[in-house]
Protein backbone atom coordinates (compact mmCIF):
# COMPACT_ATOMS: atom_id res chain seq x y z
CA UNK A 1 0.00 0.00 0.00
CA UNK A 2 1.37 3.37 -1.44
CA UNK A 3 1.73 6.04 1.77
CA UNK A 4 3.38 8.76 -0.39
CA UNK A 5 1.48 10.99 -2.82
CA UNK A 6 1.07 9.33 -6.40
CA UNK A 7 2.42 11.34 -9.48
CA UNK A 8 -0.13 12.32 -11.00
CA UNK A 9 -4.17 12.37 -10.48
CA UNK A 10 -6.87 12.88 -13.16
CA UNK A 11 -10.64 12.99 -13.31
CA UNK A 12 -11.00 9.36 -14.59
CA UNK A 13 -8.98 7.88 -11.90
CA UNK A 14 -11.03 9.02 -9.05
CA UNK A 15 -14.02 8.22 -10.69
CA UNK A 16 -12.98 4.83 -11.50
CA UNK A 17 -11.44 5.28 -7.23
CA UNK A 18 -15.13 5.08 -6.35
CA UNK A 19 -16.82 3.22 -9.05
CA UNK A 20 -19.16 5.95 -9.53
CA UNK A 21 -20.87 4.51 -12.10
CA UNK A 22 -22.52 2.15 -9.46
CA UNK A 23 -23.97 5.36 -8.08
CA UNK A 24 -26.93 3.97 -10.58
CA UNK A 25 -27.54 1.27 -7.89
CA UNK A 26 -29.50 3.90 -5.81
CA UNK A 27 -29.85 7.05 -7.54
CA UNK A 28 -32.85 6.04 -9.72
CA UNK A 29 -34.43 4.76 -6.57
CA UNK A 30 -33.85 8.39 -4.92
CA UNK A 31 -35.33 10.03 -8.25
CA UNK A 32 -38.23 7.29 -8.03
CA UNK A 33 -39.01 8.18 -4.25
CA UNK A 34 -38.95 11.94 -5.18
CA UNK A 35 -41.40 11.80 -8.43
CA UNK A 36 -43.68 9.43 -6.02
CA UNK A 37 -43.66 12.04 -3.09
CA UNK A 38 -44.79 14.73 -5.51
CA UNK A 39 -46.75 12.95 -7.99
CA UNK A 40 -44.54 14.24 -10.84
CA UNK A 41 -41.79 16.56 -11.16
CA UNK A 42 -41.14 18.60 -8.08
CA UNK A 43 -38.92 21.29 -9.77
CA UNK A 44 -35.57 22.22 -10.66
CA UNK A 45 -34.31 23.10 -6.82
CA UNK A 46 -35.27 19.65 -5.35
CA UNK A 47 -33.80 17.42 -8.43
CA UNK A 48 -30.48 19.58 -7.84
CA UNK A 49 -29.89 19.15 -4.38
CA UNK A 50 -31.30 15.33 -4.26
CA UNK A 51 -28.72 14.83 -6.83
CA UNK A 52 -25.77 16.39 -5.19
CA UNK A 53 -26.36 14.41 -1.83
CA UNK A 54 -26.44 10.93 -3.87
CA UNK A 55 -23.99 12.12 -5.39
CA UNK A 56 -22.07 13.18 -2.13
CA UNK A 57 -23.16 10.46 -0.33
CA UNK A 58 -22.00 8.17 -2.80
CA UNK A 59 -18.92 9.46 -3.21
CA UNK A 60 -17.95 9.56 0.67
CA UNK A 61 -19.28 6.31 1.74
CA UNK A 62 -16.91 4.58 -1.46
CA UNK A 63 -13.58 6.92 -0.72
CA UNK A 64 -14.09 6.17 3.26
CA UNK A 65 -14.75 2.55 2.57
CA UNK A 66 -11.51 2.84 0.53
CA UNK A 67 -9.29 4.27 2.76
CA UNK A 68 -10.28 2.27 5.57
CA UNK A 69 -9.69 -1.44 3.26
CA UNK A 70 -6.71 -0.04 1.92
CA UNK A 71 -4.52 -3.03 3.41
CA UNK A 72 -7.11 -5.62 3.28
CA UNK A 73 -7.84 -4.81 -0.40
CA UNK A 74 -3.61 -4.91 -1.13
CA UNK A 75 -4.02 -8.17 1.00
CA UNK A 76 -6.53 -9.50 -1.56
CA UNK A 77 -5.71 -11.10 -4.63
CA UNK A 78 -8.51 -9.32 -6.22
CA UNK A 79 -8.64 -6.36 -4.70
CA UNK A 80 -5.03 -5.00 -4.90
CA UNK A 81 -5.01 -3.69 -7.85
CA UNK A 82 -7.39 -0.98 -6.57
CA UNK A 83 -6.00 2.99 -6.16
CA UNK A 84 -4.46 2.89 -2.91
CA UNK A 85 -2.97 -0.12 -2.92
CA UNK A 86 -1.69 0.02 -6.61
CA UNK A 87 -0.46 3.52 -5.56
CA UNK A 88 -1.94 5.01 -8.61
CA UNK A 89 -3.78 7.32 -5.36
CA UNK A 90 -2.82 7.70 -1.99
CA UNK A 91 -4.90 7.27 0.94
CA UNK A 92 -4.86 11.27 1.53
CA UNK A 93 -6.47 11.87 -1.67
CA UNK A 94 -9.18 9.58 -0.32
CA UNK A 95 -9.92 11.20 2.72
CA UNK A 96 -9.96 14.65 0.59
CA UNK A 97 -12.16 13.00 -2.05
CA UNK A 98 -14.42 11.63 1.23
CA UNK A 99 -14.49 15.24 2.99
CA UNK A 100 -15.99 16.80 -0.45
CA UNK A 101 -18.35 14.30 -0.46
CA UNK A 102 -19.17 15.14 2.64
CA UNK A 103 -19.62 18.15 2.29
CA UNK A 104 -21.74 18.51 -0.63
CA UNK A 105 -24.20 15.82 1.38
CA UNK A 106 -23.84 18.12 3.74
CA UNK A 107 -25.26 21.24 2.48
CA UNK A 108 -27.64 20.02 0.08
CA UNK A 109 -29.76 18.06 3.16
CA UNK A 110 -29.49 21.69 4.76
CA UNK A 111 -30.81 22.96 2.14
CA UNK A 112 -33.68 20.40 1.53
CA UNK A 113 -36.10 21.02 4.88
CA UNK A 114 -35.26 20.58 8.71
CA UNK A 115 -35.99 16.79 8.80
CA UNK A 116 -32.86 16.25 6.00
CA UNK A 117 -30.98 18.05 8.15
CA UNK A 118 -31.58 16.35 11.23
CA UNK A 119 -31.19 13.16 9.90
CA UNK A 120 -28.05 14.11 8.31
CA UNK A 121 -25.45 13.24 11.15
CA UNK A 122 -27.58 9.20 11.09
CA UNK A 123 -26.40 8.91 7.60
CA UNK A 124 -22.99 10.28 8.12
CA UNK A 125 -22.34 7.28 10.56
CA UNK A 126 -23.88 5.13 8.55
CA UNK A 127 -21.70 5.48 6.17
CA UNK A 128 -18.53 5.53 7.85
CA UNK A 129 -19.14 2.93 9.93
CA UNK A 130 -19.72 0.09 7.56
CA UNK A 131 -16.55 -0.69 6.26
CA UNK A 132 -15.92 -1.44 10.34
CA UNK A 133 -18.33 -3.93 10.35
CA UNK A 134 -16.74 -6.96 8.48
CA UNK A 135 -14.13 -7.07 10.95
CA UNK A 136 -16.97 -8.05 13.77
CA UNK A 137 -20.09 -9.46 12.16
CA UNK A 138 -22.16 -10.99 9.16
CA UNK A 139 -24.63 -8.68 9.91
CA UNK A 140 -22.25 -6.11 7.27
CA UNK A 141 -24.71 -6.67 4.23
CA UNK A 142 -27.50 -5.99 5.98
CA UNK A 143 -26.10 -2.70 8.07
CA UNK A 144 -25.10 -1.45 3.88
CA UNK A 145 -28.75 -2.42 2.33
CA UNK A 146 -30.20 -0.08 5.23
CA UNK A 147 -27.29 2.64 4.29
CA UNK A 148 -28.18 2.17 0.77
CA UNK A 149 -31.56 1.73 1.05
CA UNK A 150 -32.38 4.96 2.60
CA UNK A 151 -31.61 6.89 -0.39
CA UNK A 152 -35.10 5.74 -1.46
CA UNK A 153 -36.52 6.83 1.19
CA UNK A 154 -34.46 10.19 1.42
CA UNK A 155 -36.02 11.17 -2.22
CA UNK A 156 -39.40 11.18 -0.77
CA UNK A 157 -38.69 13.07 2.47
CA UNK A 158 -37.03 15.78 0.32
CA UNK A 159 -39.67 16.86 -1.19
CA UNK A 160 -42.58 15.73 1.88
CA UNK A 161 -40.40 16.51 4.80
CA UNK A 162 -42.00 13.45 6.36
CA UNK A 163 -41.81 9.83 6.70
CA UNK A 164 -44.83 7.49 5.08
CA UNK A 165 -45.94 4.35 4.18
CA UNK A 166 -44.77 4.16 0.31
CA UNK A 167 -41.35 6.14 1.65
CA UNK A 168 -40.29 2.47 4.09
CA UNK A 169 -41.45 0.50 1.35
CA UNK A 170 -38.97 1.65 -0.85
CA UNK A 171 -36.26 1.70 1.79
CA UNK A 172 -36.83 -1.95 2.46
CA UNK A 173 -36.80 -2.79 -1.31
CA UNK A 174 -33.75 -1.18 -1.70
CA UNK A 175 -32.03 -2.36 1.13
CA UNK A 176 -32.90 -5.84 0.72
CA UNK A 177 -32.05 -5.74 -2.81
CA UNK A 178 -28.73 -4.45 -2.04
CA UNK A 179 -28.47 -6.86 0.86
CA UNK A 180 -28.99 -9.64 -1.36
CA UNK A 181 -26.42 -9.02 -4.10
CA UNK A 182 -23.92 -8.17 -1.64
CA UNK A 183 -24.07 -11.75 -0.40
CA UNK A 184 -23.58 -12.84 -3.99
CA UNK A 185 -20.63 -10.10 -4.28
CA UNK A 186 -18.85 -11.29 -1.43
CA UNK A 187 -18.57 -14.92 -2.38
CA UNK A 188 -15.89 -14.10 -4.43
CA UNK A 189 -14.07 -13.68 -1.44
CA UNK A 190 -15.25 -16.41 0.71
CA UNK A 191 -11.85 -17.86 0.33
CA UNK A 192 -9.44 -14.46 1.36
CA UNK A 193 -12.65 -13.72 4.13
CA UNK A 194 -12.41 -17.10 5.96
CA UNK A 195 -7.85 -16.57 5.50
CA UNK A 196 -8.19 -13.53 7.14
CA UNK A 197 -10.73 -13.73 9.82
CA UNK A 198 -13.20 -11.47 7.99
CA UNK A 199 -16.94 -11.64 8.96
CA UNK A 200 -19.67 -12.15 5.92
CA UNK A 201 -22.68 -14.56 5.68
CA UNK A 202 -20.82 -17.03 3.04
CA UNK A 203 -17.86 -17.33 5.39
CA UNK A 204 -20.38 -17.91 8.58
CA UNK A 205 -23.08 -20.27 7.05
CA UNK A 206 -21.26 -21.20 3.75
CA UNK A 207 -22.20 -21.01 0.12
CA UNK A 208 -25.37 -22.57 -0.12
CA UNK A 209 -26.61 -20.88 3.33
CA UNK A 210 -25.82 -17.79 1.78
CA UNK A 211 -27.35 -18.29 -1.73
CA UNK A 212 -30.72 -19.11 0.11
CA UNK A 213 -30.51 -15.60 2.71
CA UNK A 214 -29.53 -13.79 -0.98
CA UNK A 215 -32.66 -14.96 -2.86
CA UNK A 216 -34.52 -14.50 0.80
CA UNK A 217 -33.43 -10.57 0.83
CA UNK A 218 -34.49 -10.57 -3.47
CA UNK A 219 -38.13 -11.86 -2.77
CA UNK A 220 -38.25 -9.63 0.18
CA UNK A 221 -37.23 -6.59 -2.02
CA UNK A 222 -39.50 -7.67 -4.66
CA UNK A 223 -42.47 -8.06 -2.13
CA UNK A 224 -41.85 -4.23 -0.82
CA UNK A 225 -41.87 -3.11 -4.47
CA UNK A 226 -45.14 -4.01 -5.29
CA UNK A 227 -46.39 -2.62 -2.05
CA UNK A 228 -45.02 0.31 -3.42
CA UNK A 229 -48.41 0.21 -5.65
CA UNK A 230 -50.91 -0.19 -2.83
CA UNK A 231 -50.09 3.27 -1.71
CA UNK A 232 -49.20 4.97 -4.63
CA UNK A 233 -51.09 5.43 -7.83
CA UNK A 234 -49.48 3.64 -10.53
CA UNK A 235 -50.42 2.49 -13.61
CA UNK A 236 -49.21 -0.44 -15.99
CA UNK A 237 -45.81 0.38 -16.56
CA UNK A 238 -44.98 0.26 -13.33
CA UNK A 239 -46.04 -3.14 -13.22
CA UNK A 240 -44.75 -4.08 -16.19
CA UNK A 241 -41.33 -2.69 -14.89
CA UNK A 242 -41.83 -5.27 -11.57
CA UNK A 243 -42.08 -8.20 -13.99
CA UNK A 244 -38.97 -7.05 -15.34
CA UNK A 245 -36.97 -6.17 -12.61
CA UNK A 246 -38.41 -9.76 -10.80
CA UNK A 247 -36.90 -11.26 -14.30
CA UNK A 248 -34.17 -9.88 -13.58
CA UNK A 249 -33.40 -10.78 -9.96
CA UNK A 250 -34.31 -14.82 -11.03
CA UNK A 251 -31.69 -14.51 -13.21
CA UNK A 252 -29.32 -13.60 -10.06
CA UNK A 253 -30.15 -16.22 -8.30
CA UNK A 254 -30.10 -19.21 -11.11
CA UNK A 255 -26.61 -17.63 -12.60
CA UNK A 256 -25.04 -17.53 -9.68
CA UNK A 257 -25.33 -21.31 -8.27
CA UNK A 258 -22.97 -22.40 -11.26
CA UNK A 259 -20.55 -20.41 -8.77
CA UNK A 260 -17.87 -19.43 -11.31
CA UNK A 261 -16.31 -16.03 -10.69
CA UNK A 262 -16.92 -14.69 -13.95
CA UNK A 263 -20.14 -15.33 -13.37
CA UNK A 264 -20.81 -14.56 -10.34
CA UNK A 265 -19.57 -10.66 -11.12
CA UNK A 266 -21.86 -11.05 -14.69
CA UNK A 267 -24.83 -11.82 -12.06
CA UNK A 268 -23.71 -9.01 -10.02
CA UNK A 269 -23.19 -6.38 -12.63
CA UNK A 270 -27.03 -7.42 -13.68
CA UNK A 271 -28.53 -5.53 -10.73
CA UNK A 272 -26.95 -2.08 -12.92
CA UNK A 273 -30.32 -2.26 -14.67
CA UNK A 274 -32.36 -2.66 -11.63
CA UNK A 275 -32.60 0.97 -10.52
CA UNK A 276 -33.34 2.16 -14.26
CA UNK A 277 -35.74 -0.41 -14.71
CA UNK A 278 -37.89 0.76 -11.39
CA UNK A 279 -37.16 4.35 -12.40
CA UNK A 280 -38.40 4.22 -15.75
CA UNK A 281 -41.63 2.05 -14.56
CA UNK A 282 -42.49 4.75 -12.18
CA UNK A 283 -42.29 7.59 -14.11
CA UNK A 284 -44.41 5.50 -16.86
CA UNK A 285 -46.72 4.59 -13.89
CA UNK A 286 -46.96 8.19 -12.69
CA UNK A 287 -47.37 9.50 -16.61
CA UNK A 288 -50.33 6.69 -16.92
CA UNK A 289 -52.21 7.56 -14.23
CA UNK A 290 -51.69 10.76 -14.67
Amino acid sequence: MTTTPPRSRTLARYLAFVKFEHTLFALPFAYGGMLLAAGGWPGWRVVSLVTLAMVGARTAAMAVNRVIDARIDAANPRTLDREIPAGRLSSRDGIALAVLGYALLSVAGALLNPLTLVLLPVAVAFLTVYPYLKRFTWLCHAWLGVSIGAAAAGGWIAVTGAFSATAVALWVAVGAWIAGFDIIYAILDLSFDTRAGLHSIPARFGVQRALAASAAFHLLSFVALAAVRLWSPLGWPYLAALAATGLVLAYQQVAVRRLEPAVVLRSFNANLVVGLLMFGGIVGGLWVHG
